[in-house]
């Protein structure tokens, strides 16, 4: 089955581009050409992915994004003309997954696309055993992606799941940031290890009663992180 792609950006020329390229590829694209376009579609239609950029008129790209993770896990990647590292990690603020700067190589952006489609597929597809994690009050579903704290869901986005998963799965076995960064957003990535940072801090004020204190995801101190 084709991936369903969508791809946000004012320049139409651009979005052109990637279309012609992506479909090139076997892949379904849809266009949105402004923030609150982008918004109504997300709504419509299941992605596998979303390609967002970060200037669009009536809603930005991290305001598009912080209302999509209001009801969707799809991964989201931001276009970016501007190179400041503030600018990345805001992007990873509103629950982007991955962020690709202007100008860009088509052939990269289609290579970090299917790199974190390929992921995404790979969580899908666990098998039926082990699929629940449960520790204290959290339960986390592998199959269905989704958590519950006192049986309550908390919305989180894919890259946050992720690095739950992966500590539930290894309880009290503590990950380096580099080590997180390698194993939930790939070698590949050229993100550095602030991009662990804000997702821990981020996952935390989502599943904890206290982010100063932690209950379930803990910092060992020049070390790195771990569950418990």
């Amino acid at each position: 089955m084709s991936k369903k792609v969508l791809v946000v950006d004012d320049e139409k020329l651009i979005v052109k581009g990637i279309r012609f390229s992506l479909e090139q590829d076997g892949m379904e694209v849809d266009c949105a050409y402004d923030g609150e376009e982008a918004l109504q579609k997300a709504r419509e239609k299941e992605y596998d992915i979303i390609l967002l950029d970060v200037m669009l008129p009536k809603l930005t790209g991290f305001e598009v994004c912080q209302q999509i993770r209001d009801f969707s896990n799809v991964p989201v990647v931001m276009l970016t003309a501007k190179g400041e590292d503030m600018d990345k990690i805001l992007g990873l603020e509103y629950g982007a997954d991955d962020y690709i700067t202007k100008p860009f190589n088509i052939l990269e952006v289609k290579a970090r696309l299917k790199a974190i489609m390929r992921r995404t597929n790979r969580k899908e597809k666990t098998g039926t055993e082990g699929n629940i994690l449960e520790g204290k009050d959290m339960r986390l579903d592998r199959e269905g992606r989704r958590v519950y704290i006192s049986g309550k869901e908390v919305n989180l986005t894919a890259k946050e799941f992720e690095v739950l998963e992966l500590l539930m799965l290894n309880p009290n076995k503590v990950y380096s940031r580099e080590n997180l960064l390698k194993l939930v957003w790939g070698s590949d990535y050229p993100g550095d290890v602030r991009t662990v940072d804000v997702h821990i801090r981020r996952l935390r004020e989502k599943i904890e009663a206290s982010p100063s204190e932690p209950k379930y995801v803990h910092t060992k101190w020049g070390v790195g992180y771990y569950y418990a």
